[in-house]
């Protein structure tokens, strides 16, 4: 339920501009011009031809992205989604000293900390807190099977083959590949299989050893993280054993050490879980024991003998270099395979299927393609000739309407999306899809939300709206395009084809090049390739197998007002 009447607000702010125009006769809008003080009328316009079609994705950039999946998320409206991830490693302080005096230095333990995105949400008397993990797609604490491995690929920086200083693209689909070049086994091989074969994300504080400025180790506690032990064995011989010259830069050690492989695989009967994660904060802590030797205090010669003593000391590895987000799609529905491989691109969809990472989009036309008429503004008069503007639209343009508001309403299709474990959008992204940039009402809308900036440019919208009870499903998402329409009449600006996608950022506007160019495009937006979410939504042509309610179907809202 919506307790706000749409219609009251454009009323109100009718009245309102009315009363300014009263006070000033030079009353203008873009849109149109409007002289003196006359009466006008107030309507709105739901019969615009719009036409929305399904698009499929398939395999798109995902190198060095801001968040990556890891996990299993099963969505029974469009299927399962596996996020494996490889990521390349650098020494925090290249050119290591590791020192044997009577011993050799020795590795007690390797540990790996990723953080998890959290909410604290209570601190009991005694400390101890307690979070919520944020992000988190699938069943509470379900397992996975994680595998971290050595990884034998080279994730170059440039690609050899474009023109210099292209940066190399590597795809979601790179997943077979970056398996075939594991090397050795398993290096989360802890006897507690909670870090391995039935691993699961925690919301627990993660008890850590540090070390304090005298070189003590102590225990502090940090927020949720995946924290594994890693083979030590290994880090002996990789690190403390490394052939000369392989540490002393982060150019060579990556070359040298490729990278980590994070295999993802089904645990057992487990659906499985997913999560988002930042892994450029994480860490793999080295913890070793070395000689250091103390001299002789020359001033003290018979108190003191030289000695060595055994130091407690770390070496730091970051998940900083170049990164692929690895996706496998598979028991996809068959409503969805069947929408996004047979779109019918000339009437348009009964539904739209968004989903994020290698997944779908939308394409919208706005106003059709009849063009048999052309506007003449100076003599006020329709001519019987094409012009390369629809007829919609000069027809709009001869009746001089002021546009107040135009809005793009999508309707969720609450059936599909029913499951109670189906997770649903937070927002949708409306772009130019020619042009493959934002549109205009995008770059006007400066609203911001502190709290959450994801909601940022709640104007321009696309924002979920659901229903008004508990555990509400999703209604609609609604997209305003005043000012793009506007520009269609007054600047006879170009009318571009439209693409819609799910977002996790509005914020972040670029683009990630598609492995094969379709029809339609040959980018999507980044942000929906961080997303494993998706949604089902109601397009514009209805049909005996997917019959759409009339008043489901998306619709472009244009509230004007014209000359009495």
């Amino acid at each position: 339920m919506y307790r706000t009447s749409f219609l009251k607000q454009l009323l109100l702010g009718l009245f309102v501009a009315l009363f300014f125009a009263s006070c000033d006769k030079d009353f203008n809008e873009i849109g149109t011009n409007i002289i003196g003080d006359d009466h006008f009328g107030f309507d709105k316009y739901t019969d615009a031809s719009i036409k929305a079609s399904n698009q499929k994705i398939g395999p798109i950039a995902s190198n060095n992205l801001d968040i990556n999946a890891l996990g299993i998320y099963n969505n029974p409206a469009f299927g399962k989604t596996t996020a494996s991830f490889v990521t390349q490693l650098e020494m925090d302080s290249p050119n290591p000293t590791f020192t044997t005096i009577d011993n050799a230095p020795v590795i007690d333990s390797v540990i790996m900390n990723v953080p998890y995105f959290n909410t604290l949400k209570e601190t009991a008397s005694d400390g101890t807190k307690t979070y919520e993990l944020d992000s988190i797609f699938g069943e509470d604490l379900s397992k996975i099977k994680l595998g971290v491995y050595e990884s034998g690929f080279y994730l170059r920086d440039l690609d050899p083959s474009e023109q210099l200083g292209t940066q190399q693209v590597f795809y979601t689909d790179k997943n077979a590949e970056i398996d075939s070049h594991k090397i050795g086994q398993k290096l989360n091989n802890a006897i507690d299989d909670r870090e391995n074969d039935q691993f699961f994300f925690s919301d627990a504080e993660v008890k850590e050893k540090t070390l304090d400025t005298n070189g003590d180790v102590k225990i502090t506690k940090t927020v949720p993280a995946m924290r594994m032990h890693l083979d030590a064995a290994f880090f002996t011989t990789k690190i403390l054993n490394a052939p000369s010259g392989q540490l002393y830069n982060n150019n060579i050690f990556k070359n040298y050490m490729r990278g980590l492989y994070f295999k993802v695989e089904n645990a057992g009967a487990s659906p499985g879980n997913m999560a988002m994660l930042n892994f450029k904060n994480g860490k793999i802590t080295v913890y070793y024991k070395q000689d250091n030797q103390i001299e002789d205090d020359p001033k003290t010669p018979d108190v003191n003998e030289a000695a060595v003593v055994r130091l407690a000391k770390t070496f730091l590895l970051k998940m900083s270099g170049n990164t692929v987000s690895l996706l496998d799609n598979s028991n996809e529905n068959a409503d969805y395979v069947n929408a996004i491989n047979n779109p019918n691109t000339s009437i348009g969809d009964e539904r739209l299927y968004l989903k994020g990472g290698e997944g779908s989009m939308a394409v919208i036309d706005l106003f059709g393609t009849a063009d048999v008429l052309s506007y003449d503004a100076e003599a006020d008069v329709m001519n019987n000739v094409p012009n390369g503007i629809p007829d919609e639209l000069d027809v709009i343009k001869k009746n001089k309407w002021l546009i107040n508001e135009a809005n793009l309403t999508f309707y969720v299709d609450k059936d599909k999306m029913a499951n109670v474990q189906t997770i649903e959008p937070e927002r949708i992204y409306l772009f130019d899809l020619n042009n493959k940039k934002v549109l205009i009402d995008y770059l006007f809308d400066n609203t911001t939300n502190s709290a959450n900036p994801k909601r940022n440019k709640t104007t321009f919208g696309g924002i979920i709206e659901k229903e008004d009870v508990a555990n509400g499903r999703g209604v609609q998402y609604k997209v305003r395009i005043t000012n793009y329409v506007r520009n269609l009449i007054k600047n006879d600006s170009t009318n571009v084809r439209l693409g819609l996608s799910v977002t996790e950022n509005i914020n972040n506007v670029s683009m990630s090049k598609l492995k094969t160019a379709n029809s339609a495009t040959d980018k999507a937006p980044t942000m929906s390739v961080l997303s494993p979410l998706g949604t089902i939504l109601y397009g514009t042509n209805s049909s005996l197998q997917f019959p759409t309610p009339l008043d489901k179907r998306l619709k472009l809202e244009i509230y004007y007002t014209k000359p009495d």
